[in-house]
């Protein structure tokens, strides 16, 4: 009789461990179509020789001002294959997901395209997403304006809401294809002399892409005489205005001044995440 007491405390006890794990433990439970139209996702993509790192203090941030507790990573293999580390909750609609290529000093620009879309149309597979903010710090922005010119338009992707460039080298970089106040910006915003990739991206003057997107564009000036970030010229940087402004449902610059503007240190810039904060989620 005291071997089956034992037995069935045991029993008891070992029961009540697995209900009281179980509990402690956060849902992996799909979230539903009707949850997942609910849910809109910021993804942060990263620049050139960067990684996920680069995006964590904006990350950071958002979850500190109470927009959101969910941050997820989305790892893009060299192939491009996507690895979805981490879950969306249904009762958390504002979750941010932290973009990483592998291949991160890749000069192809569709390929970053389509990189974003693969994490894109994974997310839409998994959750069920039907809209989605996109912010880019300096290569990211390719990624992202490559994304809006080759898949852009597809009406069976999640539609854009929000798009924020930060540090962006749509018509060149200092050193490589342009030099301190040499380019020049005509009166509706188009450089005087494009480049290779410039003159691509400006098919999206052609496309119905931005028409219900809201766009900031957000570039540094170290206030130094070389009206740039030091890596990127604000001609550059606000060259953009002239591919999307017509048609983008918003549209709006900010510059960043000072020693903190530069390049690199824009996506640890406390003034930048209280810009990006405001914009994307009204906080």
């Amino acid at each position: 009789m005291k071997t089956m007491r034992k037995f069935f405390s045991g029993l008891i006890v070992l029961g009540s461990l697995l209900f009281l794990t179980a509990c402690g433990q956060p849902t992996n439970k799909p979230v539903t179509a009707k949850a997942g139209a609910k849910i809109v996702p910021t993804l942060f993509f990263h620049g050139y020789g960067s990684s996920i790192n680069a995006e964590k203090q904006m990350a950071n941030a958002a979850v500190k001002a109470g927009v959101t507790q969910t941050v997820i990573q989305a790892h893009v293999s060299k192939t491009g294959q996507v690895t979805l580390q981490g879950n969306f909750q249904a009762d958390d609609h504002h979750p941010i997901v932290e973009v990483g290529f592998v291949d991160n000093k890749n000069p192809d620009y569709h390929q970053a395209g389509k990189w974003a879309h693969n994490v894109i149309r994974a997310l839409q597979k998994r959750d069920q997403i039907e809209k989605v903010n996109l912010v880019g710090h300096s290569m990211g922005n390719m990624a992202i304006a490559f994304y809006m010119l080759d898949y852009g338009q597809d009406k069976k992707l999640p539609q854009v809401q929000k798009q924020v460039d930060i540090a962006g080298h749509f018509n060149g970089i200092l050193g490589m294809d342009d030099q301190p106040n040499r380019m020049k910006l005509a009166a509706n915003g188009r450089p005087t002399k494009i480049n290779q990739t410039y003159g691509e991206l400006e098919k999206l003057r052609a496309q119905s892409t931005y028409r219900q997107v809201q766009v900031l564009n957000i570039f540094g000036d170290l206030n130094n005489g070389t009206h740039s970030d030091g890596d990127v010229s604000n001609a550059s940087s606000q060259s953009l205005r002239y591919l999307v402004a017509d048609q983008a449902k918003f549209y709006q610059e900010k510059k960043i001044v000072g020693p903190n503007a530069q390049h690199s240190k824009l996506h640890e810039n406390k003034q930048v995440d209280q810009i990006l904060i405001k914009f994307l989620w009204n906080k």
